[in-house]
């Protein structure tokens, strides 16, 4: 969970991948219980990392009571898990290999946040971009969701969407919103052009400005008695026509 400047996370998955990944936003280890995890504890004390032990009845002020912990509970800083936009396109390099970012256009369901960053790094998607502002930002229950893949793909901060669109069309991009009744179908799209997956709202889906810049309208071909498919799901079978489609 977030609170203020602070993130906790847990799990003993999740704080290997932020040693291995992001060790620079650790800021403290929690071990809960009598056993602390030696693997852990011995890379906490190879990087200089603080840590103490707790229990359950005693836990770091700000953590959920209830949560599944596994044991260990690290204090991260949402800050440095987050890549300014501007830096993340100039270091961005565009090849011969296949290059697709995602796009969120004001998620509000940590479970669906999560859930687009563990299927982007599933499929190869090389950034979550995800705006500043109306936004379900990077918490303890997102980093979970995403099964420590939050540690692995670039999750970058974006001020204005629209123009991040506008940036990146200009270096080349062709950008696709997910739109439940697009006029592309998803099966007939080849995507030959570094892509940027645009997903929206979970309600509303995306806004109407940010639609118009979209160059095409994806739809996911469904069975009629099917409504539609919720974001996080969208984004995981756009993900894999992506990379089946060229040939990734």
């Amino acid at each position: 969970m977030q609170t203020n400047d602070k993130t906790y996370i847990y799990g003993k998955h999740v704080v290997s991948e932020a040693l291995a990944h992001r060790a620079g936003a650790v800021r403290h280890l929690y071990f809960v219980g009598g056993h602390a995890n030696d693997h852990l504890l011995a890379r906490a004390k190879e990087l200089g990392i603080p840590f103490d032990h707790c229990d359950d009845k005693h836990l770091p002020q700000g953590v959920e009571k209830g949560v599944v912990h596994q044991g260990v509970l690290a204090l991260v800083s949402p800050g440095k898990l987050l890549v300014p936009f501007k830096r993340f396109v100039d270091e961005l390099t565009i090849g011969d290999e296949p290059l697709a970012l995602v796009l969120l256009d004001e998620l509000i369901d940590p479970q669906n946040v999560g859930a687009i960053i563990r299927n982007a790094a599933a499929f190869g998607v090389s950034g979550v971009l995800i705006p500043e502002y109306r936004q379900a930002q990077v918490t303890g229950t997102v980093v979970k969701i995403s099964a420590g893949m939050a540690f692995t793909v670039p999750l970058v901060e974006v001020g204005n969407v629209n123009t991040a669109i506008r940036i990146l069309q200009d270096k080349g991009f062709w950008v696709y919103g997910l739109v439940m009744d697009g006029d592309t179908p998803l099966p007939s799209e080849q995507f030959t052009k570094p892509t940027l997956f645009v997903v929206g709202n979970e309600g509303r889906g995306i806004r109407e400005k940010t639609e118009d810049l979209c160059d095409f309208h994806l739809s996911i071909p469904m069975a009629p008695d099917c409504e539609s498919l919720n974001a996080a799901t969208s984004a995981a079978v756009a993900f894999y026509a992506w990379r089946t489609q060229r040939g990734a």
